[in-house]
């Protein structure tokens, strides 16, 4: 089925749609992962955008029950230059287009990818639209044109989880679509009068955390939970009940969209920041940035693929990092005596983390989760636990 993607520049590209009739709009951004494909399509962060893939073969492992990164797909529509049906993985149970039918998400093969790569990479990320029903280009340029910007826009609100709920292997007290359940392990239940235990199965791990939903990642709860008992808590949650629930830290996730659309989030997070540990990723470091008195700005076409490099301004080492984001911290416009520069992107510069010299508060604009991506920043996790450890003696 014949499929025209339009760019608001009035850019046509040619593809045919793997994945049924529609129409859809976004930001037309690319990732430049090689795998990853299923994590990606679940990542929250990529809400309101349709995402391309620079490599050129997707779908040949399938879909599998492990790998979700939230409870469906994310993205607003997925391009790639070749779709391969006849998927080959001992942990898949469905095909990639079956998965992606099933959530209603239209996804175009056949596109020049690298040439639409390249026009992102030389003129920024930009609205397009997607569609099998209208072909005309004028028109869908001008839908291109009219569709909203993220700029400003408050797309957390529509993937943070609306109720509170404990992690343990899964979301407990949330049931999974099954396709998204991890296999052999069943979801136990724990109703809302609980949360001030943060304790659900009665296990005492060394810390308790409150997660702040801004569009989380499964893995980043499956590394807290190692150490931590963790309670997830909506985006909308005041700093009074936070501070309520007497966690030993807080951690702000990821998630979509333009840091300053959430300006409710930062006040929370300004009236946290001297009173408990706080570790910030991906737009939970935005957010950090901004709530320390600094700014953010949108990125030409952004960072997101699994091969980032980054440097570690305290050791010196460089990092392979996953990222996704179209928006970063101005680290010039925050209080540098309060306020240290820990990690830089070594593609342009852009700052990748800070830290406040004085309090338990850091962040990183990458995934350290990874997944998809390399291990290279998993020990961010152990520097979280680390401060949590101190603040506990110390409190």
């Amino acid at each position: 089925m014949k499929a025209l993607i339009a760019l608001e520049d009035g850019t046509i590209f040619e593809g045919e749609s793997f994945t049924g009739s529609g129409e859809i709009s976004g930001e037309i951004v690319f990732n430049t992962s090689m795998t990853g494909y299923q994590e990606i399509l679940t990542d929250p962060s990529y809400k309101g955008q349709i995402v391309t893939m620079t490599y050129p073969l997707i779908g040949n492992y399938g879909i599998n029950q492990e790998d979700m990164e939230s409870r469906h797909v994310q993205v607003e529509g997925f391009i790639v230059h070749e779709y391969q049906p006849f998927y080959s993985n001992w942990r898949a149970n469905m095909s990639l287009a079956r998965f992606l039918k099933e959530n209603k998400v239209l996804s175009v093969e056949g596109v020049d990818t690298r040439a639409l790569t390249r026009h992102l990479r030389l003129e920024g990320a930009m609205k397009g639209v997607i569609s099998t029903l209208d072909l005309d280009p004028a028109r869908l340029v001008k839908k291109a044109i009219n569709t909203p910007s993220l700029v400003g826009r408050d797309l957390v609100r529509e993937v943070t989880w609306p109720k509170p709920y404990y992690w343990k292997d899964g979301p407990v007290g949330e049931p999974l679509p099954v396709t998204s359940r991890p296999s052999g392990r069943p979801l136990g239940f724990y109703s809302s009068d609980r949360l001030s235990a943060c304790q659900p199965d009665g296990q005492v791990k060394p810390y308790r955390v409150v997660a702040l939903d801004l569009g989380v990642k499964f893995n980043i709860l499956r590394l807290l939970e190692k150490e931590c008992t963790v309670l997830v808590l909506p985006a909308h949650t005041s700093a009074t009940k936070i501070l309520s629930l007497n966690p030993d830290g807080v951690f702000l996730s990821n998630g979509p969209g333009d840091p300053a659309g959430v300006g409710y989030v930062v006040e929370t997070v300004r009236r946290l920041i001297d009173q408990k540990p706080i570790f910030g990723i991906c737009l939970g470091h935005q957010i950090l940035g901004l709530a320390l008195g600094g700014k953010t700005f949108k990125l030409k076409f952004g960072h997101r693929g699994a091969n980032q490099p980054v440097k570690n301004l305290l050791s010196g080492r460089v990092e392979i990092t996953a990222q996704n984001h179209g928006f970063c911290v101005d680290f010039d416009s925050l209080d540098q005596e309060a306020v240290e520069l820990t990690h830089l992107n070594l593609n342009d510069n852009t700052c990748e983390g800070i830290r406040h010299r004085q309090l338990p508060v850091f962040g990183v604009q990458y995934h350290p989760e990874n997944s998809p991506g390399p291990h290279d920043a998993s020990y961010l996790f152990d520097q979280f636990f680390e401060l949590m450890k101190k603040h506990k003696i110390r409190g």
